[in-house]
């Protein structure tokens, strides 16, 4: 499993790194928009729509964002936009998962359908948008995804001693939530510092929290981030265990489908624009 694992990670860095650092969007706009029509498949199967219908919704996912793309939204998204994406994930991510698995299995499928496609739209757009803002901005919200899950996992296994949502994720619990915050502020510290050097191509994001709401409002707004990441990873894992499944498909072997990679970004990346732009 291990080397599986390895290999798979191998080839997706192959794939992924010289979109990533193109100095054009469109590379990078196209290979995420791949990723983001196979995360529509895999959210069509795990909600109840299987063979051709799970198909289709992961064309209608990449058929929504290359017209997004055409329309020219890319770099020049209106700014409500992602305040109205903030509104859906904190209101309708504390609804569903107040509510529980049991009832996402009484959600008309139809509605959990579309508002799959319509989260993942918001995210390949928000992903792409980060990326015509430049390299070290969108690097920085990845950067917050990856360092609330891994210094969770590490403050977790150290610490954790009261469940999170145990019938959801019985893995996770508060201490790995607060854990992983500390490292998000200390990750926002270190990036400002590296900012302040000159040496790259745009501001990060902590650096533009900063500037636009002070030392108070950037520790608020990575809270914020911190605990959002966390309700990505939560409702991707309620959805999954409704459909009693242990990942969102097996497309990426050893890691499971690109939902499992990239569940705690669907909210970050609008979110965080949603702070700098709005």
């Amino acid at each position: 499993m291990l080397k599986q694992r390895i290999i798979t990670a191998v080839l997706m860095l192959l794939v992924l790194l010289p979109a990533l650092f193109a100095q054009a969007v469109w590379p990078f706009a196209l290979l995420t928009l791949v990723m983001i029509a196979a995360a529509g498949w895999e959210w069509a199967r795990l909600n109840g729509f299987p063979g051709v219908s799970a198909l289709l919704t992961g064309g209608v996912v990449a058929a929504g964002s290359a017209l997004l793309w055409q329309a020219g939204w890319i770099g020049h998204t209106p700014g409500m936009l992602w305040v109205l994406a903030m509104l859906v994930w904190v209101l309708g991510g504390a609804l569903v998962l107040g509510r529980g698995v049991e009832a996402w299995q009484h959600v008309p499928r139809a509605l959990r359908l579309l508002g799959g496609v319509l989260l993942l739209w918001l995210a390949w757009l928000a992903i792409a948008e980060g990326k015509a803002r430049g390299l070290n901005f969108l690097l920085s919200v990845f950067c917050l995804v990856w360092m609330a899950d891994i210094a969770a996992y590490f403050s977790g296994r150290a610490f954790g001693r009261r469940k999170l949502a145990p019938v959801i994720s019985p893995g996770k619990s508060w201490e790995g939530v607060y854990g992983g915050m500390a490292g998000v502020l200390l990750l926002a510290l270190a990036w400002i510092a590296f900012d302040q050097r000159g040496l790259a191509d745009s501001a990060s994001l902590y650096t533009l929290l900063l500037q636009r709401w002070g030392w108070a409002g950037l520790l608020a707004s990575c809270l914020f981030l911190s605990s959002l990441s966390v309700v990505g990873d939560l409702f991707e894992s309620l959805v999954k265990r409704s459909a009693g499944a242990k990942d969102s498909s097996a497309l990426l072997p050893g890691h499971g489908g690109v939902l499992d990679r990239i569940d705690a970004l669907l909210p970050v990346c609008p979110l965080a624009l949603a702070l700098v732009l709005s």
